[in-house]
């Protein structure tokens, strides 16, 4: 069964709407782009060892910054492309700690990474209420869902799904030294990072041969936030598509989604939804009339845009924050 095409265009145009190009962190530092959780010390980390042969990204072009015109919040926003070399940067909480831990998933349409709008800007919110954060830079492109690609479904290797799965067991296996809590590791993706929550909360078990102590512990998420999440709605009706059926030990999830999105249909939250209610898997799903698609968590004149605190109260919720 393959996955009607959602996006193509729409995703490209807003994600790389008369892009510029820049190169190395130095585009990160733009006044227009504060998203880098520098109230954190953070601490980049390799996720596969150094040699390691690792299939590559659709593409034989080098890593690039690319720095769009198009504005969200008043601001722009970067998209990393060509990632051959996954990384995932930790940010400690300030303050007081919470052990909680949320790894981010970046959106892009599984071609680039929109990292500071859809990536670090959380780390900025979620430090700061003492919850820790990493953002992972999982290996783009990977076409699998283009209508014209005629690839194998699902991809074999998944590596996006990969890199996420192998992240969560580092997270785990540095519990100590990163002081969090092993048991309070969750997920929360945008676009196709919420596509890339559910592939990961769903999963069996581990897609690649352990490598090291790190992969035997789960890659499963304690829990999981989907936020305009793609690629999970089939085209016809309400069914789900996805890689794996929900689970009855699919973690707690948190979907939120505007129902004018232009890019990903809204039926991709309501069809994920009701796999996650037919399973029996604690959820909560929040619609919004307005907002659109690709806002982060950069406040607009639109309700959806307050969504942290939904986050928030949620995760007291569900037992991960007290107090």
């Amino acid at each position: 069964m393959k996955l009607p095409l959602l996006i193509v265009g729409a995703m490209l145009l807003a994600f790389f709407s008369s892009p510029v190009a820049c190169t190395g962190r130095g585009a990160a530092t733009s006044e227009d782009n504060r998203g880098q959780a520098a109230a954190a010390t953070p601490v980049e980390i390799a996720l596969w060892p150094e040699g390691m042969a690792l299939a590559r990204p659709e593409t034989n072009e080098p890593e690039k910054v690319t720095h769009s015109e198009r504005k969200i919040g008043g601001r722009t926003f970067l998209a990393i492309q060509n990632v051959s070399k996954p990384t995932m940067t930790f940010y400690p909480a300030t303050g007081a700690n919470s052990g909680v831990t949320i790894l981010v998933f970046p959106g892009g349409g599984y071609q680039a990474l929109a990292i500071d709008l859809e990536g670090t800007e959380v780390c900025d919110w979620a430090v700061a209420k003492g919850i820790n954060c990493a953002v992972l830079k999982y290996r783009v492109p990977q076409a699998w869902w283009h209508k014209d690609c005629h690839c194998q479904y699902p991809p074999k290797p998944q590596m996006a799904l990969e890199d996420a799965q192998r992240a969560m067991g580092l997270l785990r296996r540095r519990a100590t030294s990163l002081g969090i809590d092993p048991k309070k590791v969750g997920v929360l993706g945008f676009s196709a990072g919420g596509h890339l929550i559910a592939a990961i909360s769903n999963a069996p078990e581990r897609i690649y041969p352990a490598v090291d102590e790190a992969d035997k512990l789960s890659p499963r998420p304690d829990f999981a936030v989907g936020l305009y999440p793609g690629h999970l709605w089939s085209g016809k009706g309400v069914d789900l598509f996805s890689w794996d059926p929900v689970r009855a030990d699919t973690p707690p999830t948190l979907l939120i989604q505007a129902e004018d999105d232009p890019v990903d249909d809204v039926r991709n939250s309501v069809s994920y939804f009701l796999a996650l209610r037919e399973a029996k898997v604690p959820t909560e799903l929040h619609l919004y009339a307005e907002g659109g698609h690709a806002f982060g968590l950069r406040e607009t004149d639109k309700p959806i845009t307050r969504w942290p605190a939904l986050l928030e109260t949620w995760l007291h919720t569900i037992g991960m924050l007290k107090g």
